[in-house]
């Protein structure tokens, strides 16, 4: 059976409430042979808390179950930039997911940045720019430029670093999704050669999996806009309603086979 990658806002909940029928679809998986992670760009919980959250809304899942961008950035500092001094931008509370990590607030060797919310204001930002001006290197835990909450869809960081990486020549490192690393990060741990990702961003979510080897499934739920779909060049695999009808096409799909 193949392994199924599941992105988590947008796909299993919107706003942190479960999209109807998702808990029962991840248990239909599970149920029918199928190796599942969830791999998440969310950069503004750690995984206890994304864990319980989900729990709350019925899902059936823990820490261990999860795969994130702030702990896949916690293990590139490790390996690329073990003794730097790393200034961490995000909205959110995650420093339990970043052990060994030396955070300062000042003269940073690395810039790290997580998700956009208030604490992204023009002073900040400003600081930054220096930052990087002055030889930083700039570490994204993901490149996605909105996401969708209970009220709409909101402006995440991708939108800074486009700013940023115009304004001082700089390139931001992505550790998350997109990243082919990380999915690759995802199918080692579940010991799959490639699997089946199932995302409601068609850039970061579906399109970057499927440049790393795996099929990209669109759900029509989250920050999904059928104009993104119609003005993109390259079209997922499969497009369905709702990850609640997800167990289903695998299930054609392994017919067809």
């Amino acid at each position: 059976m193949a392994a199924v990658l599941l992105d988590i806002d947008g796909v299993l909940t919107v706003g942190w409430r479960a999209v109807p029928g998702a808990p029962e679809a991840l248990a239909r998986l599970r149920a029918d042979g199928h190796d599942v992670l969830l791999l998440t760009n969310t950069t503004s919980r750690t995984r206890a808390r994304i864990t319980g959250a989900l729990t709350s809304e019925g899902f059936a899942v823990g820490p261990d179950d999860v795969m994130t961008a702030t702990s896949a950035t916690a293990s590139y500092l490790s390996e690329h930039h073990p003794d730097a001094r790393v200034l961490l931008l995000n909205s959110g509370d995650v420093t339990a997911d970043l052990p060994g990590v030396r955070l300062v607030t000042d003269r940073p060797d690395v810039v790290v940045v997580g998700g956009a919310g208030p604490v992204f204001d023009y002073p900040t930002v400003n600081r930054v720019f220096r930052f990087l001006l002055d030889g930083a290197l700039l570490v994204a835990m993901a490149r996605n430029l909105s996401w969708r909450t209970a009220d709409g869809l909101s402006l995440d960081a991708g939108a800074y670093l486009l700013g940023w990486e115009a304004a001082t020549g700089a390139r931001a490192h992505v550790v998350g999704k997109p990243s082919a690393d990380f999915f690759r990060a995802a199918l080692t741990r579940l010991g799959a050669p490639t699997g089946v990702m199932v995302g409601d961003d068609l850039h970061a979510d579906v399109l970057g999996a499927r440049h790393a080897g795996l099929t990209g499934v669109q759900v029509r739920t989250g920050k999904f806009r059928p104009a993104d779909l119609a003005a993109s060049p390259e079209a997922p695999d499969h497009v369905i309603d709702s990850v609640a009808d997800l167990p289903a096409l695998l299930a054609d799909l392994a017919r067809v086979r």
